[in-house]
């Protein structure tokens, strides 16, 4: 996170400077705003209180979410104000936010992914919606609490870094998984191969990518790769 090479802009990629299309400083609201717009979306579908519709909106705020991560990632590199971070204090508990969406999410939270796409021969691991979102709130509230705290530079630097590091590939992947669902409901298609796929530590590697091999199998009408 202060990795100083990071912060000097070690492995630079040319984006596209917004300062061609508008304000910079109406860019870093935009941004605060789509995210502080999900952080609340998130918390308020965790509540419970619309369980039936659940999936269908998390998809929504997740695509609108990964629209934000888009402009940050095609953002030339931001660079901060100070060399090394300042403190925020405790990051705030996610645990909560995470067992609400665990339990509203029960029946459909695991779900196989494959980490990186691009490294050969990848094995999909099994990973959880809850876990997903609420990291994904944890990376987004960090960049926030300097932006409340007028540091701007420094909360889009985090926001673009973490974005590419985590959160971004994080949200994806469980924006594949929730359209996914919403699909196998529209479709009309049981999602019985989930059974036994599981996150738990005591699983091991080999059979927990057995297990989600088997459900990317059948994603796929059971052709193999």
């Amino acid at each position: 996170m202060s990795d100083t090479a990071v912060r000097n802009g070690g492995g630079r990629l040319k984006g596209r400077d917004p300062k061609q299309s508008g304000d910079p400083g109406d860019f870093a609201v935009q941004i605060a705003d789509q995210i502080e717009s999900f952080i609340v979306a998130v918390r308020e579908v965790a509540k419970g209180d619309e369980p039936d519709s659940a999936v269908p909106f998390l998809l929504l705020e997740v695509s609108q979410l990964m629209l934000a991560g888009g402009r940050l990632g095609a953002h030339e590199d931001i660079v901060p104000d100070e060399r090394y971070e300042p403190d925020v204090g405790p990051e705030p508990d996610a645990d909560e936010l995470r067992e609400r969406l665990a339990a509203l999410l029960e029946p459909v939270d695991v779900y196989s992914e494959v980490f990186d796409p691009y490294v050969p021969r990848s094995m999909p691991v099994a990973c959880r919606i809850s876990d997903d979102l609420a990291d994904v709130v944890t990376d987004l509230n960090h960049g926030l609490a300097h932006y409340r705290e007028g540091r701007v530079s420094e909360a889009l630097w985090w926001w673009q870094f973490s974005y590419l590091s985590n959160w971004g590939p994080t949200a994806s992947a469980s924006l594949r998984a929730l359209q996914s669902l919403v699909a196998h409901v529209r479709l009309d298609s049981p999602l019985d191969e989930l059974d036994g796929l599981d996150t738990d530590d005591s699983v091991g590697e080999e059979q927990l990518a057995e297990e989600a091999g088997k459900v990317m199998a059948a994603e796929l009408g059971g052709r193999e790769g």
